[in-house]
């Protein structure tokens, strides 16, 4: 393919000579003149492991030169990647006036081109930046986005110091596009690069870059924190760590991350708030798994304002356990939740199969009942009565037999805490706690909600 590059600086450089490796055409576009004449003498505008040579054996194959001038390189290529900074203010705010200038000169170049052109994304860009750099092009240019041309996101996951390796063997490779003729044309480009290649939404493929590079940080923070209590215990910390990341069944594995309701049950809280008590014992400062109870205390009260804000009174709860498949109520977040919703004046119906309030015992039952006291009025085994009595239905367990809880009982309103379900077409209003758009019934969903009770501040 021929393919066209603005921005040789970090990203620009190793795409350049990673994609005429791949044998395409490139012509790279840059303001800063020393940097085409860099290209152009075969020469990389950065130091990295293993680019020198790429470039050289680029230009000696005529696979890869360099341009100031935009229309040009426009003209002669197919895809046109944008690969220039973004900086941000001392507030966190991105500075896309590059990633606008280069659009804007795309769109005047592609006034005169002939035939489908795709722009893509490289930059790490903030959602909504996608549909922006569109509509640039579309006024400079006079053309149709997905009729002349398309704009999609590919975010690089490239490390300085291997970025070469990284290039020719990512994680994965993610294009988010609304346009098919440019998906497949991205999958052609992408053909020969051994990993997973991922089409998505548009702002999905936008925001990943942000969220793998903030969790790379808290993993950072995270091993730093366990390092400075492990000293003051004079405990190896790197047999720890080294020891934690064994384990790829639960620490390194996508189990828990899933957005959705607080986390609870014996163990989590315990032990997180007995390492916490152990790090100040210690004097040692630990503001990241400080921050760890005061954030899940908050998605409790992200779900109570959920709730409460569909101003219906009758509320039935389905799944009172901290996770389904156990009848174990200590820390439940849904607990505090319910605790917290009879004090506004719900009236509460709650249904869990594995809850039996007669047959709780020991720790189980002390906690309930310092909760709840009188939980057995609340708490039945026949789930038609809850969903037919209430108006608002609270899912907060994965549970097989909430499957088809929207066929059986329309027109209710839904607030689910656990993603029960992908995609929903649902007559009356749903809505999850970490999460919106995925009931495809929009006007069921625009409805106005007749409310019969005022939330109160007290």
């Amino acid at each position: 393919m021929n393919i066209s590059i603005f921005g040789l600086g970090y990203v620009g450089c190793v795409g350049a000579a990673c994609l005429a490796k791949l044998g395409h055409h490139v012509i790279g576009v840059d303001v800063n003149e020393n940097k085409v004449r860099l290209i152009n003498e075969g020469k990389p505008t950065i130091i990295e492991e293993g680019i020198a040579e790429l470039c050289a054996e680029a230009h000696a194959a005529g696979r890869m030169r360099a341009t100031m001038d935009a229309s040009e390189a426009v003209k002669s290529s197919d895809i046109s990647f944008i690969v220039v900074g973004t900086p941000s203010s001392k507030e966190g705010r991105l500075n896309l006036n590059y990633i606008f200038a280069v659009a804007g000169r795309i769109g005047q170049a592609l006034k005169e081109k002939q035939g489908f052109h795709i722009i893509a994304i490289r930059s790490t860009v903030l959602p909504g930046t996608n549909e922006k750099v569109g509509e640039i092009i579309e006024r400079e240019s006079g053309k149709k986005r997905n009729i002349d041309f398309a704009v999609v996101s590919n975010p690089e996951f490239l490390r300085e110091g291997t970025s070469v390796k990284d290039y020719f063997n990512p994680p994965l490779t993610l294009i988010g596009t609304d346009n098919p003729l440019a998906e497949a044309r991205m999958r052609e480009l992408y053909k020969d690069i051994p990993a997973e290649l991922i089409c998505t939404d548009i702002k999905v493929a936008e925001i990943m870059k942000y969220v793998n590079n903030t969790y790379h940080a808290l993993k950072i923070v995270f091993g730093n924190e366990v390092g400075n209590i492990c000293k003051g215990l004079n405990i190896d910390s790197h047999k720890v760590m080294e020891i934690f990341c064994k384990d790829r069944q639960l620490n390194i594995s996508p189990y828990y991350f899933k957005p959705g309701f607080a986390y609870g049950g014996s163990c989590l809280p315990k032990d997180m708030k007995a390492l916490r008590t152990l790090a100040h014992d210690l004097y040692v400062e630990v503001p990241v798994i400080d921050s760890i109870h005061p954030s899940n205390e908050k998605q409790k009260d992200n779900a109570v304002q959920a709730i409460l804000s569909k101003g219906k009174r009758k509320v039935g709860i389905l799944g009172l356990s901290f996770k389904s498949g156990t009848d174990d109520l200590r820390c439940s977040p849904i607990v505090d939740v319910v605790e917290r919703l009879l004090g506004k004046g719900c009236e509460i119906r709650i249904y869990d199969k594995n809850v039996v309030v007669s047959e709780l015992t020991g720790t189980n039952k002390d906690f309930i009942m310092a909760k709840i006291p009188h939980l057995q009025h609340f708490v039945t085994s026949d789930l038609n009565s809850v969903c037919s009595q209430s108006d608002v239905l609270v899912v907060t367990n994965k549970e097989k037999e909430f499957e088809h809880l929207l066929e059986q009982y329309p027109n209710k309103i839904i607030v689910d805490l656990v993603r029960q379900w992908r995609d929903v077409d649902y007559e009356g209003h749903y809505e999850g706690i970490s999460w919106g758009d995925i009931n495809q019934n929009c006007s069921a969903q625009e409805q106005p909600i007749d409310k019969d009770f005022q939330q109160t501040d007290f």
